[in-house]
């Protein structure tokens, strides 16, 4: 039971941060981490669950449960942590509501990737994640991450600055 302790006290504040990022909604996140705490047991309990690569499992569980949930419905949460990615320099009430502004729409920019691209970009830039952390999570190889890493930032780039030029 300790173990097991241990084991939620040391990923559940990442894997909570990880969902805020990408669904923006503390409820959302917290529902994540229990959903992925409770497939975890549920798991353990039939004899299966990860042999090796915790950490990588609990992301790939978050991950397919947030999937799952972009499938299901638009969220239309409060994007206030994306803003932790953009530049703080104690903004004044214009800037404030512009960077807000600009959180919502890289996160609606994220959805327009593959699954597989969106988890590459959050589990690297949001988490700061290794290419062989990543394959590990993806269960793909290095190779494949660095491909979807690249797709995913062209992408984004394209996406963003289509963004740019209808704001402009």
């Amino acid at each position: 039971m300790q173990a097991l302790a241990h084991i939620y006290d040391t990923y559940s504040p990442r894997l909570y941060r990880y969902a805020m990022r990408l669904l923006g909604d503390e409820d959302l996140a917290e529902e994540c981490v229990a959903e992925t705490f409770a497939r975890f047991l549920h798991a353990l309990h039939r004899g299966k669950g990860p042999r090796h690569a915790l950490q990588a499992y609990l992301y790939r569980v978050a991950h397919n449960w947030i999937t799952d949930r972009f499938r299901r419905d638009t969220p239309t949460a409060d994007l206030e942590p994306l803003t932790q990615v953009l530049p703080a320099d104690d903004p004044g009430p214009e800037e404030a509501a512009w960077r807000r502004w600009r959180a919502e729409e890289v996160r609606r920019v994220l959805r327009h990737l593959t699954p597989d691209q969106q988890q590459v970009i959050a589990l690297k830039f949001f988490e700061g994640w290794s290419n062989a952390e990543i394959a590990e999570a993806l269960q793909k190889p290095v190779g494949a991450v660095k491909a979807l890493q690249h797709r995913a930032v062209a992408r984004l780039r394209l996406l963003l600055r289509h963004l740019e030029a209808e704001h402009v």
